[in-house]
C-alpha cells in the first residue's frame, strides 16, 4: 500500500529518498526533520543516517533507498502522489542516474500522477534537458518569500507537463509573482512549535493572481501551533482547486 498522508493537496506519499538539508527561511520549522528524528528514535529503518548538524539532524541524512523503487507498481488503483515528502529528489547528493531510475518508475506507472517538489531550482534547470518527462509528471517549486522568486524562473525552463509552485510556509508577499508558465498554486501558513504568522493579504493577493491568469488555487491552512488550528477558509469557502489529473486523460 502507499504511505496515506494528511497533506490536503495529495493522496499518497512515495519517499525513494530520505533526508535533507535546510538552505532557506522555509526550511527553519521544517515538519520532515522533527519526524525523522522522531522515526529513528523508532528504529525506523529508513532514517537511521543522521544529517550535519548544522542544517540536519538525527535520521535526516540525504539517503537513497533503490528497494522503494518498486512500491509504485505494488498500487493497482491510481492514486495522486507526493514524491519524497521527506527529502529533495534534486538535492546534490543524490544522484543524477538514481533521479533518472525514479523518473523512469513515474513513466512506467502512468496511472498515477506524480507530484515532485524541490527548493533546489538551480540543479533541477540544470539536469531537465538530461530526463526523460513523462506527462503524468507534475513539478513544482518552494516559494515562500520574495527571496525564492528565482525559483519560479528555473521552474518554467523545465518541460513538465504541469509546472506549480508551493508558497508554503508563506513568509512575506509575493508581490512581483508572475504566472505565466504556471499551471498550479499552493498557498499556505506555518505550523507547529515557533511558527510564524501569516498575513491574510499575502494570500488574497496570490489568490487573485490566480484568478486572474486562470490558474487553479489550492490554499491548505492557516497554519498555527497545530496544522488545523487556523482552519482552511479563505473568504468563507475552502479553495481546492487543482489541474486536470493525467491519469483522467489516458485511455
Amino acid at each position: 500500500m502507499a504511505e496515506r498522508t494528511s497533506i490536503e493537496w495529495t493522496e499518497a506519499t512515495w519517499n525513494p529518498t530520505t533526508g535533507c538539508d535546510r538552505i532557506s527561511a522555509g526550511c527553519d520549522n521544517c515538519y520532515a526533520l522533527t519526524l525523522a528524528k522522531r522515526l529513528k528514535a523508532m528504529g525506523a529503518e529508513k532514517y537511521q543516517n543522521d544529517g550535519d548538524p548544522r542544517t540536519s539532524g538525527p535520521g535526516f541524512g540525504l539517503t537513497v533507498h533503490p528497494p522503494a523503487l518498486r512500491q509504485p507498481y505494488t498500487w493497482r488503483t491510481p492514486r495522486v502522489v507526493f514524491v519524497n515528502s521527506m527529502s529533495d529528489l534534486f538535492h546534490a547528493k543524490v544522484p543524477l542516474d538514481f533521479i533518472k531510475d525514479v523518473f523512469a518508475v513515474m513513466a512506467d506507472t502512468p496511472h498515477h500522477t506524480y507530484q515532485v517538489l524541490t527548493k533546489r531550482s538551480s540543479r533541477l534547470r540544470k539536469l531537465a534537458g538530461k530526463l526523460d518527462w513523462p506527462p503524468n509528471l507534475w513539478m513544482g517549486v518552494s516559494v515562500e518569500d520574495s527571496k525564492a522568486l528565482y525559483r519560479v524562473a528555473d521552474l518554467r525552463a523545465v518541460p513538465a507537463a504541469v509546472r506549480f509552485l508551493s508558497c508554503e510556509p508563506l513568509l512575506g508577499p509575493l508581490t512581483s509573482l508572475k504566472l505565466d508558465g504556471i499551471g498550479w498554486v499552493i498557498a499556505g501558513g506555518e505550523s507547529g512549535h515557533g511558527h510564524r504568522p501569516l498575513d491574510p493579504n499575502w494570500v488574497l493577493d496570490i489568490r487573485d493572481q490566480c484568478i486572474r491568469n486562470d490558474v487553479p488555487f489550492f490554499f491548505k491552512q492557516w497554519g498555527g501551533r497545530t496544522p488545523k488550528q487556523g482552519g482552511r477558509h479563505l473568504e468563507g469557502r475552502n479553495w481546492d482547486q487543482m489541474p486536470v489529473l493525467a491519469m483522467a486523460t489516458q485511455g
